[in-house]
């Protein structure tokens, strides 16, 4: 369930009033039911897939893939799996820690793991969102944000691109001021 953390303390996990927050954003979150085969469900068990293993995953999950193809023209997506036994994975996430923004927009379907998004409202305050396993998000382009792992350092995340350059983050130099949902 996402939980949605304001500056002020306030948290929210109802999705309609998560969504209504972020609405000055154009931020999209929904719920997304992921396969029910035991098959895919072992192998979302697992810390490490290979290349193979991800292609089955996200053929299992292609109808979601098909829709954003014909409303929004998506054309690619991968499966990014993120666990602690990656070798220097801080140090490969550090470059979403910081508040920066993409030319395109940035869209994750978490399907195992979670991970936390922060945002930058209009009025410059700032939120954080946990998105856990079966949630969609769709980060528009020019949007504030910052990404990191939760304390469980564990995500597999398919992500939907027009383009994959669109997705180079670009940043801005503001200050994250809100406390972290999680403790790193």
């Amino acid at each position: 369930m996402a939980v949605l953390k304001l500056e002020n303390g306030t948290f929210y996990t109802d999705l309609m009033n998560i969504s209504q927050e972020l609405a000055p954003l154009n931020i999209q979150i929904n719920h997304w039911t992921v396969a029910n085969n035991p098959e895919i469900k072992g192998l979302l068990a697992q810390d490490s897939l290979n290349e193979q293993e991800k292609e089955q995953v996200l053929k299992a999950l292609d109808s979601y893939f098909e829709q954003l193809k014909q409303i929004a023209g998506y054309t690619t997506r991968d499966l990014v799996v993120l666990h602690s036994g990656i070798p220097n994975l801080d140090g490969l996430l550090a470059k979403f820690e910081k508040i920066h923004t993409h030319a395109d927009d940035e869209v994750r379907y978490i399907i195992d793991g979670e991970g936390i998004f922060g945002f930058v409202l209009p009025d410059d305050s700032q939120v954080e969102l946990t998105v856990q396993p079966e949630e969609y998000i769709n980060v528009p382009a020019g949007t504030e944000h910052w990404f990191y792992l939760t304390p469980v350092k564990r995500v597999k995340a398919v992500r939907y691109f027009i383009t994959t350059e669109g997705w180079t983050p670009q940043y801005t130099g503001r200050e994250i001021r809100i406390c972290q949902l999680l403790e790193k």
